[in-house]
């Protein structure tokens, strides 16, 4: 920690520091809670931040920074106190930092201010000013602040009440042993799979581990998001790894619960492809909906505003996050039938539960849609044609088809394609080519869909329309196809293909964009798998080729995506998050 003497000599010290340093400006008369200093000072996600009489700035604002504190020394004076009281820098903060904070903002640079609540950050002028500050310091409990603050502020029934009231300590534990969120992170991960091995071994006591074990990995699920906002350790590889390991966990216990079963002779893999389909559709439901309204112009809706109103009603607060079947209730609702049932009535309940839970949110998502009076920008548009994962077979009917007008014309369009390809896998008979004839319509269908900008009003349906084509022909196939460990072989390929898909999500929330097109490419895009399965169908009838040629597909697309992803989140200059998490 360095002093300075005046505005101009915080400048050149500033100057001095190398390059790739966080800086902070601090003035030395500051009366406050420590977590109000380190909520201003630490948190990694923003470029500057600054609480009353602090501000901090990171390597990609220095440059700006200085150039701010050499306009406040001009004005100030070289050789002034760094404060000056008569001067009217900002009415919020007359400080040095306060006027730089404002100069900064003046440049284009923006800079956080962390609410407080009841903490303290003030800079007294003179001795009663600052016993009343002192005063006010004291009153306030500064580390239960912290850990009230690291709990989510929305969150599920079961979540709130039954895991954070004492995975709060169990974070504040971590924190002061050094451990990291991403550690944590791992060591639920760890948990899961210990728990699908469990459940995979078929057994009573095995199903009762497994139940057990998968509420501590939640408990650790919950522990690391509070850890990071405890300590404020918040990191793109951080938000990465959590949003992606809920997934795995949640999918890999799909598949030990089929294992198991299948031990004890009783054949559900189907049922858990159906789930993970079931909740992978959910997800992108909500995803693509965010994406296409989070920064929509004139974005109201007498629906929106109705919801706000029941949001102030505590008991329908906590029904509406108990009714999408959040993951706490979810998980909680699967380790309690492990122990207890059998995997079939698990997977039973997850298929019940989850349909509810979709069509409750896409019928109230809808129901704003079509109630809202929005225009939906580019960059809207641009992040559903990246969540549509759109190959060369869709892209080339795209660019030499006209663009299709009316405003529900997109999603119509896409929803017929999915009702043929899926009706094909369906009804027609098992290996025949009129389902490859099926999936050619499918494959024009879809690049009439994107064949201009989705901007309409339920455009957003077009990417889960797609999911739900891709996802459900692959199950279809390979249950119609009786061929031995065809379905397994199908739920490795979808696991692989979700991958890709939540990766696209989380990169474009992370704001630097979709996987280069490349990779979509080579992968060929949700038509080209689809079509490519239905080929393979047709080709390998009733042989075991089928499900080597689905093991195989899998292994390809799980390598390539996996590959590029994993060199792209350890090098990515993204901007440091947190992902506070869907309910669902």
């Amino acid at each position: 920690m360095l002093t300075a003497v005046d505005a101009g000599d915080a400048a050149a010290l500033l100057a001095a520091v190398p390059a790739g340093r966080r800086v902070a400006l601090v003035d030395p008369r500051f009366v406050g809670h420590v977590h109000a200093l380190r909520l201003g000072l630490t948190d990694p996600r923003f470029p500057a931040a600054t609480v009353p009489g602090a501000l901090t700035a990171r390597p990609e604002a220095r440059g700006a920074l200085l150039r701010a504190l050499h306009r406040t020394a001009a004005a100030v004076g070289v050789g002034a106190p760094v404060v000056d009281p008569d001067t009217d820098p900002a009415p919020e903060d007359r400080t040095v930092p306060g006027r730089i904070a404002v100069a900064l903002e003046a440049e284009g640079t923006a800079v956080q201010r962390p609410p407080l609540g009841s903490l303290v950050a003030a800079v007294p002028t003179d001795p009663e000013q600052e016993a009343a500050a002192a005063a006010a310091v004291a009153s306030v409990d500064d580390e239960a602040v912290r850990l009230r603050s690291a709990v989510k502020a929305h969150d599920g029934f079961f979540t709130t009440f039954a895991i954070s009231p004492y995975s709060r300590y169990i974070a504040r534990w971590c924190a002061r042993r050094n451990l990291t969120p991403n550690q944590v992170t791992t060591a639920s991960l760890i948990t899961a799979l210990i728990a699908a091995g469990c459940a995979a071994t078929g057994t009573r006591g095995g199903y009762v581990a497994a139940g057990i074990l998968l509420l501590v990995s939640f408990v650790l699920d919950c522990t690391d998001g509070q850890l990071a906002r405890y300590s404020l350790q918040y990191s793109t590889m951080g938000a990465w790894l959590d949003a992606t390991f809920d997934r795995a966990k949640e999918y890999a216990y799909y598949a030990g619960l089929a294992i198991g079963a299948v031990r004890g002779g009783d054949d559900v893999w189907v049922l858990a492809l159906g789930a993970m389909v079931l909740q992978a559709c959910r997800h992108v439901v909500d995803f693509s909906f965010n994406e296409a309204n989070h920064d929509a112009v004139a974005n109201t809706s007498p629906t929106a505003a109705l919801s706000d109103k029941l949001d102030s009603v505590g008991w329908t607060v906590w029904a509406r996050r108990m009714i999408v079947l959040p993951i706490g209730e979810r998980w909680a609702m699967i380790a309690v039938l492990t122990a207890l049932t059998t995997p079939r009535i698990v997977f039973y309940a997850l298929l019940v539960g989850c349909s509810l839970a979709a069509c409750y949110t896409t019928a109230g998502r809808l129901l704003r849609s079509l109630t809202r009076r929005a225009s939906r920008t580019d960059r809207a548009a641009q992040a559903l044609a990246d969540l549509a994962d759109s190959g060369p077979l869709a892209q080339a009917v795209a660019a030499v088809a006209p663009g299709l007008r009316g405003t529900f014309t997109a999603p119509a369009v896409a929803l017929l394609g999915t009702l043929v390809m899926v009706g094909g896998a369906l009804f027609l008979p098992y290996g025949s080519w009129l389902t490859v004839a099926a999936a050619a319509v499918y494959v024009v269908l879809s690049g009439l869909s994107v064949a201009r900008p989705l901007k309409g009003a339920l455009d957003w349906l077009v990417p889960p329309l797609f999911r739900a084509a891709e996802y459900v022909t692959i199950l279809v196939l390979a249950a119609r196809s009786d061929v031995p460990h065809a379905v397994p072989a199908a739920f490795g390929l979808v696991s692989a293909v979700a991958y890709h898909h939540y990766d696209t999500v989380y990169r474009i929330r992370g704001g630097t964009g979709a996987p280069p097109q490349w990779l979509v490419r080579t992968i060929g895009g949700h038509e080209g798998r689809t079509a490519l399965v239905a080929v393979l169908a047709a080709v390998l009838t009733h042989t075991s080729g089928f499900t080597t040629a689905l093991t195989a597909l899998a292994v390809a697309v799980a390598l390539v995506v996996l590959v590029e992803s994993i060199r792209f989140w350890v090098s990515s200059s993204a901007p440091a998050v947190h992902d506070e998490g869907e309910l669902a």
